[in-house]
């Protein structure tokens, strides 16, 4: 495996913004049913808050990862290519080798409480999924969670992990002094389709049922209704039938979000395809010829269908969240210190 982009071993320059130390690494399995097959390195982290490329569509400029790779094992995970930077596999290694930031609450804490450092919007869950299973095990969120909080600092997640639902009590002390926006991701309710494209997260229903949960405890949560998937996933009836589960759930909104295919979720996805739905490789090959998003048109046209069904259904917009409430003396307005740029595909 190839480190030497990330830390600072043989050959590292000084002041080369390495992520974390070569000799931090150590490579860990367990011998348990719900981690069988999966090999975790765990690091201690030199920073954990990152910034997003400029050239980025994000609508956030900061993001925090405690998690490399996703035993979610999503066929269409645009993070894949983030695998090929450690020399891993982007297909079976990205779902099966699992980078653990085990130090990530108290960085995160040093890197907010840093002078410079303004309380902006960190948005979690972007890259890949900080409620996966490795979760479970690792309990980085809590920590994390708690590091916002105390600084009043506000903060997103996305996911799809119903592990979330353990840290509510968290959630509901942040969001009684910082923004707290908190979305599940949930494309579609076919258990078929599910079932073979997500291989390894919850069930679109038990996601929905913590949209519940979440809502019920005066959580806000919106459901980002992706990805939709051309031809697999995107009939009339499917929209319908998500949607209606979606407003059923008490989400306070719904957007979706078209299959982007980007370098090494594309060739994933391809050779999945071809497997179960070879029909449809010809069909993909003209959706995509244009690179790795839809074509604007088709783009509009889901999104159009989504929205008249929401209004159908009585999903209204989400209200912003309560202003910070923390005073927040002894901080400038300057920009955020520099830190490592974020190395993923955002």
């Amino acid at each position: 495996m190839r480190w030497d982009n990330l830390t600072d071993g043989p050959g590292a320059p000084e002041q080369s913004g390495a992520l974390f130390g070569a000799a931090s690494v150590v490579t860990r399995t367990f011998d348990t049913p719900e981690f069988r097959g999966i090999t975790f390195h765990e690091v201690r982290a030199r920073s954990v808050l990152n910034r997003v490329p400029g050239a980025s569509r994000m609508p956030f400029e900061w993001t925090v990862n405690p998690y490399r790779g996703c035993s979610h094992a999503c066929v269409y995970c645009f993070a894949r290519k983030t695998h090929s930077y450690l020399d891993l596999d982007t297909g079976l290694g990205f779902d099966s080798q699992i980078v653990v930031k085990t130090n990530a609450p108290e960085v995160l804490r040093r890197e907010l409480a840093a002078p410079r450092w303004a309380g902006a919007h960190i948005a979690m869950g972007t890259n890949v999924d900080c409620y996966q299973r490795a979760e479970g095990r690792y309990r980085l969120m809590p920590g994390i969670i708690e590091a916002l909080c105390d600084r009043a600092n506000p903060f997103s997640i996305l996911t799809k992990g119903t592990l979330i639902l353990r840290d509510l009590p968290l959630l509901r002390r942040a969001a009684e002094v910082t923004e707290v926006g908190i979305s599940v991701s949930v494309g579609f309710t076919d258990t078929d389709l599910w079932r073979t494209v997500e291989p390894g997260t919850p069930s679109p229903a038990a996601r929905l049922a913590a949209v519940r949960a979440l809502t019920g405890a005066g959580i806000e949560c919106g459901v980002l209704m992706a990805p939709v998937i051309p031809f697999l996933g995107d009939s009339p009836e499917q929209l319908r039938a998500t949607v209606r589960a979606v407003a059923e759930s008490g989400a306070t909104s719904v957007t979706p979000l078209v299959l982007h295919l980007r370098p090494g979720a594309r060739e994933w996805f391809t050779a999945w395809l071809g497997t179960h739905h070879p029909h449809l490789l010809p069909r993909y090959e003209r959706m995509y010829a244009g690179g790795s998003y839809a074509p604007t048109w088709y783009q509009r046209q889901i999104t159009r269908q989504v929205h008249e069904l929401a209004a159908e259904f009585g999903i209204g917009p989400s209200r912003r969240g309560a202003a910070r409430r923390v005073p927040d003396a002894g901080r400038t307005a300057g920009p955020a210190p520099a830190e490592p740029v974020q190395l993923s595909l955002l």
